[in-house]
């Protein structure tokens, strides 16, 4: 028995010993945390001297980044080193802190694998390890931190992380027996998209039941989906592009059912279950998840009829169900929506019947899609309340009559597609006056009578009408007949209509011919002083370098606005007839930079063929010379009265003698901004016909109106993304030898830098770095970001605590006046920081698309102006 205990005996003398000999400044601590602690130091390398203070001068509790609890026994409780810039790797000895709660490593570079010993820490609350180069997979012991309320492992490549690391094979089943973990990254949202994972979605994923956010799209799972009945608390599900679904055997929604109890639910959002197999019919009482924002669920097999219970869900913006087999009538709940804002597309269905009237109840719908399925009877007349819609399309169905004429109130549509019906009567005049109008297609219906030659009907390239064998008229690009009069028809035209069509014909030739020339003239840089405007449909006639001298007043510094790379801009007073003139910013352009001229067509071009009310308007252009005989070039476009969003974010920067300083911005308005310059990148992106990328996305690019509405500006560096880049060097093999200058230092996505090229992500990239510098008030070439910190860094680690960040003008007493609204402010700037870290990802393809970042700032101001009243 003597023999047994004597190993004891000793260890106890050791231990004894040791806490003896330690330095009086050291003692009353515990030895085992203290060494502990050192052999972490030991594995960690140091630039910064971030654990210079982790020596045998202090007590251990007094050390960097240390605390430990108020017993006598001094046990560390918190170790804290996030912002410190250490490499190396995590010590196993680590799992010797017994008394751990908190260990918090983000935003370094330490490599290596997470120490299974971390599985010890029995009383771990918070691990996060984001933004750091760690590798291998998550420890399954980590299940036995049954404390454990926050893992973040984010930005690492690990096996289960915030997803594109490539990794492959099944998912890790153990994972989910840990179903305490429920704050941030793995459990509060797990994303493992855009990877090779395969298999089956694991039924165990029910045993995490704080799971808020899941998103497993871009990868290759298939069979059916799991029930989520457990998920009680979840909110954002995405499934999309996967295999999911099997095959007819068994009713694929059955997880939808399971969600229907969630009074949590508030959509699908990034998280979509959109481009799989799945197939049955969506559950009936879908509309119980009231809190729903928005549904995709096209590119499925999915059968039946659309839910009523839809109608349910007042607060949703956006529903997809394309590209399905539903069937039955659309049902009218879903058009009593009140916030239904965005999308409704129901195309490449089934659905028959008519359009019920309630459609009129959609008046704030941006996009209405009932393409290709068997709709019948009249357009309604209730259609034209919907005053905000840009997109309609009705191609494909089986509508009969007129078109009505209640669409003349819906003078903001970009495109009009009822093309491939049995709509009959005259092409209503008013349709000429759509000037917002990028497509009109009326083909293959029964349209009869002359068309016009006014408006959209002179442009044959995007107004579409053949297949009305009954019409007649017309431009002569449309190829269609003469319009015949009575008189004609009995023996001829009269010699006072033979003289007219004579002259109105030599009048339009010339006019081609004109426009031809000088768009010759424009794109090879002749000199061509008195050149007519191309952009038809313009109130501005063509003005001379004579007319923009005298309306700027000499190019008056006066009315300087500001200096560009490749020109200047200046407020002028121009006239638009012989009794009016309007105020106008014209940019002329330095023809001496070498890329001015380069920029200015790409202006040209991509002003001239997009419009939007978030766009600033290109008026006209000059393309001429000086009095001197230099090449002049300027662009004309419409005076944004409130100036650009770099003089509201920065007033330090104003002329210091100015005598009038800007009104500092809420954050409701800074939140209607964002909103605004997001819905223009949707729109150029995604709606415009052919992907538009701005390439330079700045505050001092957004203009604001007199209602404080944002538009984006300078399309200089645009670029079609089809298209060769125009004059680029012919000693390159590739079209990226110029995308390096592509945007501002600070702004322009980290890819292009590589040499990649342009893409929609760099301008969603450009955009989350201008979110987070709306709301921080911080430049991202702010002096303090260095050494490997940056905005989207800072950003990323503020988390919950973002609005005690926030830039402090926006923070206005009179919306949080009570606790309840302060409660408000906090989540929403938390929200929407989220939602400018995500956009700014470092890594392209795992960036937030801008229509989702559009739904989810848009809720965040729904939500906000709920409250208020």
């Amino acid at each position: 028995m003597a023999t047994s205990t004597l190993p004891i005996l000793l260890l106890i003398l050791l231990v004894v010993s040791r806490r003896h000999i330690q330095p009086a400044t050291g003692a009353g601590g515990n030895e085992t945390d203290r060494l502990s602690l050192l052999q972490l130091k030991s594995t960690l390398v140091d630039p910064l001297g971030a654990l210079s203070s982790w020596n045998q001068s202090l007590h251990f509790c007094q050390w960097q980044g240390v605390t430990c609890n108020n017993e006598e026994e001094e046990r560390v409780t918190q170790v804290d080193l996030k912002l410190s810039q250490l490499s190396g790797s995590i010590s196993p000895h680590i799992g010797n802190l017994t008394f751990l709660t908190h260990l918090i490593l983000n935003n370094n570079s330490i490599s290596g694998e997470i120490p299974p010993e971390i599985g010890r820490l029995q009383r771990l609350e918070v691990l996060v390890l984001f933004q750091n180069s760690i590798s291998g997979s998550i420890p399954p012991n980590l299940s036995a931190c049954s404390n454990l309320t926050r893992l973040g492992v984010a930005f690492n490549s690990l096996a289960v992380s915030f997803g594109a690391n490539r990794f492959s094979g099944s998912f890790p089943l153990q994972f989910f027996n840990s179903s305490s973990i429920h704050t941030i990254s793995i459990i509060v949202h797990l994303n493992v998209a855009y990877n090779n994972f395969s298999g089956r979605i694991p039924g165990s994923i029910s045993n995490a039941t704080n799971l808020q956010a899941f998103e497993l799209g871009h990868n290759y799972f298939h069979g059916g989906v799991p029930s989520l009945s457990k998920l009680n608390k979840i909110q954002f599900l995405g499934l999309m592009n996967n295999s999911l679904g099997s095959g007819g055997v068994e009713d694929d929604l059955l997880f939808l059912h399971s969600l229907t109890n969630s009074t949590f639910l508030q959509g699908f959002m990034t998280l979509q279950v959109q481009n799989n197999s799945l197939s049955g019919s969506i559950p009936s009482n879908i509309g119980n998840s009231t809190k729903l924002l928005g549904v995709w669920l096209q590119g499925n097999q999915l059968e039946g009829e659309i839910p009523a219970s839809f109608g349910k869900c007042k607060d949703m913006t956006v529903l997809y169900l394309a590209d399905n087999n539903l069937s039955g009538e659309i049902p009218p709940e879903i058009l009593n929506l009140p916030d239904l804002s965005r999308v409704l597309d129901l195309s490449r269905n089934r659905l028959s019947g008519r359009i019920p009237e309630e459609v009129g109840s959609l008046v704030n719908l941006g996009r209405l899609d009932l393409s290709n399925n068997v709709l019948s009877g009249s357009i309604p007349l209730s259609i034209g309340r919907c005053v905000r819609l840009e997109n309609l399309n009705l191609m494909g169905n089986l509508f009969q009559g007129s078109i009505p004429s209640s669409l003349r109130t819906l003078k903001g549509l970009a495109l009009l597609d009822l093309s491939r019906n049995n709509l009959s009567g005259k092409i209503p005049d008013f349709l000429q006056d759509f000037s917002s109008l990028l497509m009109l297609n009326l083909s293959y219906n029964h349209f009869q009578g002359a068309l016009s030659m006014q408006g959209v009907f002179r442009n044959s390239t995007t107004t579409l009408i053949a297949g009305n064998k009954e019409l007649c008229g017309g431009m002569p690009e449309f190829g269609l007949p003469k319009c015949l009069t009575e008189r004609s028809k009995k023996g001829g035209l009269n010699t006072i209509v033979k003289i007219i069509i004579s002259t109105v014909s030599c009048f339009l030739g010339l006019t081609v011919l004109v426009s031809f020339l000088y768009y010759c003239l424009l794109r090879k840089n002749i000199k061509d002083p008195e050149a007519p405007s191309p952009f038809t449909g313009y109130t501005l006639l063509g003005p001379t370098y004579h007319n923009l001298l005298q309306g700027t007043d000499g190019f008056s510094p006066a009315n300087l606005l500001g200096v560009g790379s490749y020109g200047s801009v200046y407020k002028g007073l121009i006239a638009i007839d012989d009794a009016n003139k309007i105020f106008v910013a014209v940019k002329v352009l330095n023809l001496h930079h070498y890329r001015a001229f380069k920029s200015f067509v790409a202006e040209c071009e991509v002003l001239k063929n997009i419009r939007h009310k978030n766009l600033v308007k290109l008026l006209t252009v000059c393309s001429g010379i000086d009095f001197q005989g230099n090449d002049f070039k300027a662009l004309v476009y419409e005076f944004m009265v409130s100036g650009s969003l770099e003089e509201w974010l920065h007033p330090g920067l104003l002329d210091e003698q100015a005598t009038e300083r800007r009104a500092e911005l809420s954050l409701l308005q800074r939140l209607n901004i964002a909103i605004d310059v997001g819905i223009a990148l949707d729109y150029l992106h995604n709606e415009s016909g052919v992907p538009v990328v701005h390439c330079d996305l700045k505050p001092s690019n957004i203009l604001l109106d007199v209602n404080m509405v944002g538009h984006i500006g300078d399309f200089g560096l645009a670029k079609f993304l089809p298209q060769v880049e125009l004059n680029a060097p012919t000693n390159h093999t590739t079209n990226s030898s110029s995308i390096a200058v592509r945007g501002t230092v600070g702004y322009s996505a980290p890819e292009y830098g590589m040499g990649s090229e342009v893409s929609t992500n760099g301008d969603v990239y450009s955009y989350g770095i201008l979110l987070l510098e709306m709301f921080t008030g911080r430049r991202p070439t702010d002096e303090t970001f260095r050494d490997g910190l940056n905005l989207h860094n800072f950003a990323a680690a503020l988390g919950d605590n973002a609005a005690d960040y926030i830039d402090p003008r926006q923070d206005d007493n009179s919306s949080r006046s009570r606790t309840n609204e302060k409660q408000v402010f906090a989540e929403a700037v938390v929200s929407i920081v989220q939602v400018g870290v995500e956009c700014s990802n470092e890594i392209a393809r795992e960036r937030m698309g801008i229509s989702d970042a559009v739904t989810k700032l848009t809720a965040v101001r729904d939500k906000i102006v709920k409250r208020r009243n």
